[in-house]
Order: structure tokens, then C-alpha cells, then sequence
């Protein structure tokens, strides 16, 4: 490959929708341990009032692990899914709804697939507080709907 064509596919993948340009909010301190566990626990509870097992993970900005819940009987690839949907989120600044939108529109949205490390699949949310992004959390275990469902109990609950 040439550096033309190495220069072009990084110019065309940083433009790949101008809805995910960079998110102008500004990370924070990190998420503390007992925030995090406070966060996890209305996730778990959205899960358990449906009749969902679910993995919750919980990440600083820079998307490192601060904390994480598995319910018994989640499938056991959920646990690395709500960590990377988490990561994903700390790390973009935005849902991974976004990404997923993103890519069923098609085109352009295809674009998202050379993005390493976008979890194009629904159930990662940023957490802010005071305007800035002090992580991030990720839930697998259901639908991708009902992992966003859940991950949001968990991002409400900081509010």
C-alpha cells in the first residue's frame, strides 16, 4: 500500500460521518470505585425487573476497568462485550448507538467499520458530570435495546 492510498483511507475514515466528528465535552477526573458500584447497581436492577442477565462493566476516560457485575447465567462472551462497549464509549465520547446507527444507515456509516475499537452495537453510554466525561458504562447480556436499556439505568443514576 502506498502512502497515498494509506493518507487517503485515513482522510476518508476520519470524515466517515460528520455527526461523529470528535464530541467537544472534555473528560473529568475518573469515575471513583464506589461511584461506579453505585452506578452498576440501578443497570442490574433494569436487568432483573425485565428478566435479563447482564454484564456491567464500568470504565474511566481512558476507558480502563473500575469496576464490573456479572449476574449469574449471562453468557460468558457478555463479559469482554460490556467492557469494549464501555471503552468504546469513554473513548469516542459518544453512545455506541451512534455507531450503530451509524453503520445501518449504510454509505458512508460503513466507514465505522476501519475504526478500531467502535463497538457499533447499542449499550455503551458516557457518564458526565459537570459537563465532563468521567467514564463510561457498558452492559451485554440481552438485546442490544435492552443492553441500552439497561446501561441507561446505570448513566441516570449519576444525575
Amino acid at each position: 500500500m502506498t502512502l497515498r492510498t494509506t493518507l487517503a483511507i485515513a482522510l476518508a475514515v476520519s470524515c466517515a460521518v460528520p455527526a461523529l466528528a470528535q464530541a467537544p465535552m472534555s473528560y473529568g477526573p475518573s469515575i471513583t470505585a464506589e461511584t461506579a458500584k453505585r452506578l452498576a447497581a440501578p443497570a442490574v436492577a433494569e436487568a432483573k425487573k425485565n428478566n435479563w442477565t447482564m454484564a456491567v462493566a464500568i470504565v474511566d476516560p481512558s476507558g480502563d476497568l473500575v469496576y464490573f457485575e456479572k449476574m449469574d447465567d449471562t453468557q460468558v462472551g457478555s463479559t469482554q462485550i460490556a467492557v469494549d462497549k464501555a471503552r468504546s464509549a469513554a473513548r469516542f465520547k459518544r453512545a455506541t448507538k451512534t455507531f450503530q446507527d451509524g453503520l445501518a444507515a449504510g454509505g458512508a456509516g460503513l466507514r465505522l467499520l476501519a475504526l478500531n475499537g467502535a463497538v457499533p452495537v447499542e449499550g455503551g453510554i458516557p457518564l458526565v458530570q459537570n459537563g465532563k466525561i468521567v467514564g463510561a458504562i457498558g452492559c451485554s447480556g440481552g438485546t442490544s435495546e435492552q443492553d441500552g436499556q439497561c446501561a441507561a439505568a446505570g448513566a441516570n443514576a449519576l444525575k
